[in-house]
């Protein structure tokens, strides 16, 4: 994997971490929030390292040469020429879809499962959210623009989107991109697109598609939000970034922040400059080891009765269907067991769960065998059917 190791694993327990210290004290391997479990780049310790090295730590801006990275970066991943004011910097893409619903005056609409703060967001900004099921036919997540359509209030105004989706997984193709910027369009809505994910398409011979790339009446109504803290691996670290063409928009979004919104802290900026500029070899030794754990898994889940998974074409995220177990709760069920999962009733639909399969092939190995033998144990306890 080009001198990079993703097969140490780190000692996390008893620390700070939030993920591992939700289980504290049990026997459990927490697979629910995403946070990888590997080390970050070489070429991101060592910046930070240099700057820590410089021992003061006063109020942080961007620099000409963090703006010049991150439009690089843009450009050369996407084809997206961004200008350095289009940017509002954030200390973290959550930030961001709350911002997003105080900015847009008017109710949010936007698709079931969804990462979690999509749900919450609109109530916290005092707006009214109303919700669509994405579909599900042969086994590949969909949209449903009737029931989309249906879901509109006269008083929508803006979709929250999740491009690629957390939690099922897809990465949004281009005619799909264009249904949705269709959408936007005819019911006169602004878009919110979280696009955290877009350096983690999974399937080979993908790559993203801002959706203000598609098209340029749309991009005017859109604010797209990215971070580099789920690629390389740096959440803790906290700098996000919305991309926001229209002056006025813009303007209303920076507003919704005064007095709320901190600046992004030193150590993110420094981070987010050395992944956009030197990070690229590590990205693709990191999505050949997500590929391979992906597929590791969704073998294994063949094979478990009473689980079935969906593809993931990107994130390290795996959307696990658990209702074929006969169990009330699938998450407390697999926590006992000694796996800790997300619950799919927090993303919008019990009854599923979420993996986290970013962490050494050790780790999801024995996550495995965990989930096989739990899964072994309900089919023998079911009641004859």
């Amino acid at each position: 994997m080009d001198g990079f190791d993703f097969e140490r694993v780190i000692d996390r327990r008893g620390g700070d971490s939030v993920k591992w210290n939700k289980y504290a004290g049990r026997d459990v391997l927490p697979m629910w929030v995403a946070d990888m479990d590997f080390a970050a780049p070489p070429a991101i310790i060592e910046a930070l390292e240099k700057r820590i090295a410089h021992g003061c730590f006063g109020y942080a801006a961007p620099t000409p040469a963090l703006y010049d990275a991150v439009l690089g970066h843009l450009r050369r991943a996407y084809g997206w020429r961004v200008e350095a004011d289009w940017l509002v910097w954030l200390p973290g893409m959550v930030s961001g879809l709350n911002i997003a619903c105080r900015a847009v005056a008017g109710d949010v609409v936007t698709a079931t499962p969804i990462y979690p703060p999509f749900l919450s967001a609109p109530r916290l900004a005092d707006r009214r959210l109303t919700t669509a099921e994405l579909s599900l036919s042969g086994g590949r997540w969909g949209w449903d623009f009737a029931a989309l359509t249906a879901a509109l209030q006269p008083s929508s105004r803006l979709l929250l989107l999740c491009h690629p989706h957390n939690p099922v997984g897809r990465a949004w193709h281009e005619h799909e991109l264009a249904e949705i910027a269709a959408f936007c369009k005819r019911h006169e809505l602004t878009v919110c697109s979280d696009e955290i994910h877009c350096d983690l398409l999974l399937d080979e011979h993908r790559q993203h598609l801002p959706l203000a790339t598609i098209d340029g009446d749309l991009a005017r109504h859109s604010i797209t939000l990215m971070a580099p803290s789920k690629t390389w691996n740096i959440p803790g670290l906290g700098c996000a970034f919305a991309v926001i063409s229209e002056a006025a928009l813009r303007r209303r979004f920076i507003d919704a922040m005064r007095g709320i919104v901190p600046h992004v802290n030193v150590l993110g900026l420094v981070a987010t400059e050395a992944a956009y500029r030197h990070g690229d070899d590590w990205r693709r030794a990191l999505l050949a080891v997500l590929r391979s754990n992906r597929d590791r898994l969704a073998a294994a889940l063949s094979g478990i009765p009473g689980l079935r998974q969906t593809h993931v074409e990107a994130t390290y995220l795996a959307w696990i269907d658990a209702r074929g177990l006969g169990v009330d709760d699938p998450a407390a069920f697999f926590e006992a067991a000694g796996v800790g999962l997300s619950n799919g009733a927090d993303f919008g639909l019990p009854g599923w769960l979420r993996l986290n399969f970013g962490c050494p092939r050790t780790t999801l190995d024995t996550a495995i065998e965990r989930l096989r033998a739990a899964a072994a144990g309900s089919a023998e306890t079911a009641p004859p059917t």
